[in-house]
């Protein structure tokens, strides 16, 4: 199939059939996935601190210092966590935590190694806003940070943060937030030192048809530049609690975009539908409309629920609604292998 170019898929943001949309992104699933399956991960957000000075407009979970319910996690908590994690058979645990004034960088090289030394748990965790920081905080560069946190047992990056990877957009959701080129740089240089990594979207915060596909091809060139990227995912926006209000996208736009971005990254093999902020019924859809993944079964979210949505999912039930779509469904480690098929 040839290269989407970035005036067909404009042009079919404002003129596409959705349901022509969905069925070629389906065949192009099924050329990069003919065996069927549709993975999960069973994995932990574990939000290690809440105070950030980002204050991004669309967040309802970040708390100032000094506000009565901020918190920085105690190890017994973080300890308890992920026990319940690997009991419940989960493999990757995922870090997150606000852009915090007073944490050190050794903090964070002590959390790697107190999880890396204790646990059995895959550790995908750090945004490259998070990332920055702590190498604005320690003086050392993004590559040595990067560096000193793969040897402290970082696995790979989530691709948090990316939101929409246009600057008018940014500062007007998130202007205290790092820029476009800031998010890009630090996810270049994980992949130069052998940290793989997602790629995000939050769509549905104003962003025009232009913004998104401007945000695709910013991924999809820095993934033929390093092949660092394991997979994409698409977010919308949650309005519920944030200081910018607004309204919900409709699932249409959800799929079509969705669609558009299996079609659209070409060199991406993992599209991830998003039932944690679309629901169950419509995280089902997306498996014919191009994804191949149902991201986490997330024993624990706090961002998303912060802002008024919250669904929760079992192995079992994630495994039925992969079947009632057809599909063969398969629990996954970080790296996208296959650790147990559902297939009988």
């Amino acid at each position: 199939m040839k290269r989407m170019s970035d005036e067909q898929a404009l042009e079919q943001f404002k003129k596409g059939d959705l349901v022509e949309l969905g069925r070629l992104a389906d065949q192009m699933r099924r050329e990069l996935h003919p065996e069927r399956q549709v993975t999960f991960v069973v994995d932990r957000n574990i939000n290690y601190t809440n105070i950030c000075t980002s204050e991004c407009r669309f967040c309802a979970f970040y708390r100032r210092e000094g506000q009565a319910d901020a918190y920085v996690l105690p190890q017994q908590v973080l300890k308890e966590k992920l026990q319940e994690t690997i009991a419940a058979g989960g493999t990757q645990v995922m870090l997150q935590g606000g852009l915090h004034p007073g944490l050190n960088f050794n903090y964070y090289l002590d959390l790697l190694t107190y999880i890396k030394t204790n646990f059995p748990i895959a550790i995908h965790s750090f945004s490259p806003a998070e990332v920055l920081h702590m190498a604005h905080q320690s003086g050392l560069g993004v590559k040595k940070v990067l560096q000193a946190l793969k040897t402290a047992g970082l696995d790979s990056l989530p691709g948090g943060g990316a939101e929409i990877l246009v600057d008018e957009v940014r500062q007007r959701v998130s202007p205290k937030k790092i820029s476009a080129d800031q998010w890009l740089e630090v996810m270049e240089t994980a992949h130069a030192v052998g940290l793989e990594t997602t790629a995000t979207m939050v769509i549905g915060m104003g962003e025009t048809a232009e913004h998104r596909v401007a945000h695709f091809r910013k991924i999809r060139d820095l993934q033929d530049k390093t092949g660092g990227f394991r997979a994409f995912i698409t977010w919308s926006y949650q309005p519920g609690n944030t200081e910018m209000g607004g309204e919900k996208i409709s699932s249409w736009d959800y799929l079509r975009t969705l669609s558009l971005s299996r079609l659209y990254m070409d060199n991406i093999k993992h599209i991830q539908g998003s039932w944690v902020t679309q629901g169950q019924q419509v995280g089902q859809l997306t498996l014919a409309f191009g994804a191949n993944d149902l991201g986490s079964i997330m024993l624990e979210e706090n961002v998303v629920r912060a802002a008024g949505t919250a669904y929760q999912m079992s192995i079992d039930h994630m495994v039925s609604l992969i079947r009632s779509a057809g599909k063969i469904p398969a629990q996954r480690d970080t790296e996208y292998r296959i650790i147990k098929s559902f297939d009988c």
